[in-house]
C-alpha cells in the first residue's frame, strides 16, 4: 500500500511513518496541509492519515479536496479532540475513519489496513500462479508448498505482480506502489530486487521480463482459501 501521512507534529509524523514502513507499506510524509495537497495531487495514495489541525491548509480543507477528486483514496482523520461532535464533523467532511490522539499504534495499523482494502479492487485472500501461493494477510509466500522467506520489498513486488492477474507491470509502477517518494526513478532498485526475488523463488522461473514494458507473472490466478 502507498500511504501519505500529513501531520504537523514532526516527531509524531516520523514515528507513524516508521511504524507503517515496518509493516511493509510505502510511506510519504508532509508536515503541513499545502505540502500534503501537493503530494496527493501527483501520487495516487491508498490511504491518507490526516491530522485535522494543520498549518497553511487545514486538514478539513485537504479532506474535502481529496474526496471531491473522485479518487479511491481513503482518509483516516486524526485529531486531539475525541468528542462525539468532533468525530461527526470529521466524518461529515468525507473522512472514511476517525482516530483520536493519543492512539494505540496497533489500532492505527489495523484501521489503515482496513481502509487500504477498500481503496483497491477487492481480491481474494490468496493469490496464486505457477505453483506460487501468496497470502497478503499473513504475509506468507509458498512455492510448491514450501515457504519462501522474502524481504518486505520482495514481498511487495510479488504481491503487485500477482494482483495484476497476468498483466504487465512497469518498473515505474512498481516503484510507485512498493517504494515511496524518495526512490530514485533512475535507480536499479527494481531490477536488483527482481533478481533476488527470482533467485529465491527458484526454477522454473515464474516472473517474465517483457522488454521495454516491465514484468509479469503469466496466468496469475486468484483462489479462495481452502484451509488453514
Amino acid at each position: 500500500m502507498r500511504i501519505l501521512v500529513v501531520e504537523d507534529e514532526q516527531p509524531l509524523a516520523d514515528a507513524v511513518a516508521r511504524g507503517l514502513r515496518r509493516e511493509g507499506m510505502a510511506v510519504d510524509v508532509a508536515y503541513d496541509g499545502e505540502s500534503g495537497q501537493e503530494k496527493a495531487s501527483i501520487t495516487r495514495y491508498d490511504v491518507i492519515v490526516l491530522d485535522r489541525d494543520l498549518p497553511v491548509m487545514s486538514g478539513d480543507e485537504l479532506c474535502r479536496e481529496v474526496v471531491s477528486s473522485g479518487e479511491l483514496t481513503r482518509v483516516l482523520m486524526l485529531t486531539a479532540s475525541g468528542t462525539v461532535q468532533d468525530r461527526v464533523d470529521g466524518l461529515s467532511l468525507g473522512a472514511d475513519d476517525y482516530l483520536a490522539k493519543p492512539f494505540a499504534f496497533p489500532e492505527l495499523i489495523a484501521r489503515v489496513r482496513a481502509l487500504g482494502r477498500r481503496a483497491t479492487p477487492a481480491v481474494p485472500p490468496l493469490l496464486t500462479a505457477r505453483g506460487l501461493e501468496l497470502d497478503p494477510a499473513r504475509r506468507v509466500v509458498r512455492r510448491d508448498g514450501s515457504e519462501v522467506e522474502l524481504t518486505r520489498k520482495e514481498f511487495g513486488v510479488l504481491e503487485v505482480l500477482l494482483a495484476a492477474g497476468g498483466a504487465v507491470v512497469s518498473s515505474e509502477e512498481l516503484l510507485e506502489r512498493v517504494w515511496d517518494e524518495h526512490a530514485d526513478p533512475f535507480t536499479t532498485t527494481v531490477r536488483v530486487t527482481m533478481m533476488t526475488l527470482r533467485k529465491k523463488l527458484g526454477e522454473p522461473a515464474v516472473i517474465d521480463t517483457v522488454v521495454g514494458s516491465g514484468y509479469r507473472v503469466p496466468s496469475a490466478g486468484r483462489v479462495e482459501h481452502t484451509g488453514a
